[in-house]
C-alpha cells in the first residue's frame, strides 16, 4: 500500500502545461528525509508510475507530485 495522496487535477494539468510549453519553473518540495528542497528547471515529463504521479526535470530530478509544496513558472 502506498502513502501517496492524489493531487488535484488542476495541479497535474498545470504541470503538464508547463512541460508542454517548455517553460522553466521553480519548485519547492519535501524530499524523502522530510527536508524542503528548492529546485529550478524545465519539467520534461509528468507521468504515473508505482501508483503515484511524478514529474521529471531536465536535470533528471524526479519529484513525486504530492510532495510539491510550492511552484512558480517563469
Amino acid at each position: 500500500m502506498s502513502d501517496y495522496t492524489p493531487v488535484s487535477c488542476e495541479l497535474y494539468d498545470c504541470l503538464e502545461a508547463i512541460a508542454t510549453l517548455k517553460k522553466e519553473c521553480h519548485l519547492t518540495y519535501l524530499n524523502e528525509n522530510g527536508e524542503f528542497v528548492k529546485v529550478s528547471g524545465q519539467i520534461i515529463d509528468v507521468y504515473a508510475a508505482d501508483n503515484s504521479d511524478w514529474c521529471k526535470l531536465s536535470d533528471d530530478t524526479v519529484i513525486r507530485l504530492d510532495r510539491i509544496e510550492a511552484f512558480e513558472q517563469n
